[in-house]
């Protein structure tokens, strides 16, 4: 759309009732944004001018400029973001990927063909027809491009990855983005480091283990003048673009001159020594082999890295067990037919006890400066009490209204003075209080009005927590409480059987304990070697639930127990894992 340059027709200062509007209407277009984010995107007090422009088709689009900088553009009462935006919240809308030579044609004017995606081995992420998409380039979740999608993510795997993908409505580089500071492409490093293979699937670019061999026939309808319909058949090798690129973390060219895989035989066993010395205890045995890879040896890979037995000479995580089992390091049985255990381990064999904790390359230090992504800490989270109309007149004494929130103590503390002050506490028995017309009103029901005169102090306490209503308080580090009504709901771990017969783990409630669903589920794609994708939860708005193939409970109970830090108390489905011996 602004491939060619616009005519400007008006730019003027937004008015505050013009400036009220577009935050809401950010709010309703784009709800994963929290209020913080939208006052961010939407200063109260910074500039902010409106520019109607005509687009060189002729279509009247309305931008909001911030800073210099278009953050935001209207198009049939549509709104979308910029690049420049997009670039403060990657997340914001659902990403693709394709390859950097493609971007050239987008800038253009083309729309995206579907054989220039490049498949993720977690899948496409699932959209409808309509639905506003972000493209990215392999390597950088920064967007390069924001369109509307031609079909859903159904209908683009049934089509074999063949037709128009996108429509391609503003690009980086475009004549909109000119329009602002023209700032370079920002490096975002992925959630997750992706397997070196990206596989061929239904259509998509495939790109050989070591990354060699050609980049093919990546189709684009383009906008041209003549409206003529052009291919471009991209060969460029990618063993040339990837001198400077380090697959799974290991660098081809090493100063020490080792292979690939005698790097990964390295890193292989430096992350099986450091999960015996510092994370399995005597207690977890005997634990399953693919339990200790998943959630032991992948959480003691280094920043930057990936581990991938694959590419080492062993090939097979039994077949590199069994070589520490021959050095007698550990002893390996299958307790079931099919499944094998370690059982035992000699913490004192010399390759423990010598082990030392590497230092933190450099690479990997910058590898997590330039992801942006902080260590998770778990919110705190305490449940309240808010008084309800019905209950108002007990708490006015003690300066509370109906819509307080209170903690439980605070609760206990306030009935007790009330019964002490209006002379309640029974002389003859102290651990009975009589009840004044208040306290009948409050909390006993109809039919006890004139029968209960007295209670026990916990009986009264017990009911009038009861009449009050559920609510908590969540505080994340580094940012305010906040306070809801209603009682927080679990993460929630289900099972279910597809089709197929095959098992898939659901995890629902991410969200509601500061978790990105889309990291979790890198995460466990990668500790659990299997596929995952993130879709709408059903009958919940605006959340996300993730998939994972397979019963993956085990390491979802060590992610969000031992790593994460979360009580068992707000995590269901934990008694779901399968039992040893029991298939997945």
């Amino acid at each position: 759309m602004f491939a060619k340059a616009f005519r400007v027709k008006s730019n003027t200062a937004i008015k505050g009732s013009d400036r009220r509007k577009l935050r809401a209407d950010v709010t309703t277009a784009f709800p994963t944004l929290g209020t913080d984010q939208v006052s961010e995107l939407v200063p109260g007090k910074e500039d902010l001018n409106i520019v109607k422009l005509y687009a060189h088709k002729g279509d009247a689009v309305t931008v909001y400029v911030s800073g210099g900088n278009p953050i935001l553009f209207e198009l049939e009462k549509n709104l979308y973001p910029t690049v420049y935006t997009l670039w403060s919240y990657p997340d914001l809308l659902p990403t693709f990927t394709t390859w950097p030579p493609v971007l050239e044609k987008l800038v253009g004017g083309a729309d995206l063909m579907l054989p220039g995606l490049v498949m993720p081995p977690a899948g496409l992420p699932q959209i409808q027809k309509g639905d506003l998409c972000a493209i990215s380039l392999v390597g950088n979740r920064a967007p390069v491009a924001i369109g509307v999608a031609a079909m859903s993510t159904a209908e683009m795997l049934t089509s074999g990855l063949k037709g128009r993908g996108f429509s391609v409505l503003h690009t980086y580089q475009d004549h909109l983005w000119r329009s602002g500071n023209k700032s370079s492409l920002p490096s975002i490093a992925p959630l997750a480091l992706n397997s070196a293979d990206v596989c061929e699937e239904k259509g998509a670019v495939q790109v050989d283990s070591t990354l060699r061999g050609d980049m093919r026939h990546m189709t684009l309808e383009g906008e041209e003048e003549n409206g003529e319909v052009h291919q471009v058949c991209e060969e460029k090798s990618l063993s040339e673009a990837s001198e400077d690129t380090s697959i799974g973390g290991l660098n081809q060219d090493s100063t020490d001159g080792k292979t690939l895989q005698e790097q990964m035989d390295e890193l292989l066993q430096r992350c099986f020594l450091h999960a015996l010395k510092c994370r399995v205890k005597k207690a977890d045995l005997p634990l399953l082999t693919s339990t200790f890879l998943g959630s032991h040896m992948f959480s003691c890979c280094p920043e930057g890295r990936q581990v991938d037995i694959k590419k080492s000479s062993y090939k097979k995580l039994s077949k590199f067990l069994q070589q520490m089992q021959q050095e007698q390091i550990i002893q390996v049985k299958e307790l079931s037919k099919g499944v094998e255990s370690i059982v035992a381990v000699d913490w004192k064999h010399p390759r423990i006890t010598s082990f030392v904790m590497p230092e933190p390359s450099p690479t990997s230090q910058t590898i997590q400066e330039g992801s942006r992504e902080q260590p998770y800490h778990p919110p705190d989270i305490k449940p309240l009490y808010c008084v309800p109309a019905s209950m108002t007149l007990l708490f006015q004494e003690s300066g509370h209204k109906k819509g307080s929130f209170l903690e439980g103590s605070e609760v206990r503390s306030i009935i007790i003075n009330y019964a002490k002050k209006n002379d309640l506490v029974d002389t003859d028995n102290k651990n009975l209080v009589k009840l004044d017309p208040v306290l009948c009103d409050c909390i006993l029901e109809k039919n006890e009005q004139h029968t209960v005169m007295k209670l026990p102090w916990d009986s009264l306490l017990a009911r009038c927590l009861e009449k009050l209503q559920p609510a908590y308080q969540v505080t994340f580090p580094g940012q305010g409480p906040v306070v809801k009504k209603g009682k927080i709901c679990p993460i929630d771990i289900t099972l279910a059987q597809r089709a197929s017969n095959k098992k898939v783990t659901v995890v629902r409630n991410l969200e509601a304990y500061g978790l990105d669903p889309y990291s979790v589920a890198a995460i466990l794609q990668q500790r659990c070697q299997a596929s995952t994708t993130v879709t709408p939860s059903p009958g919940a708005k605006d959340s996300l639930q993730v998939q994972i193939q397979g019963n993956q409970v085990h390491h979802l109970s060590w992610l969000l127990l031992e790593e994460y830090q979360l009580p068992r108390k707000h995590i269901q489905g934990l008694e779901k894992a399968p039992k040893p011996g029991k298939k997945k």
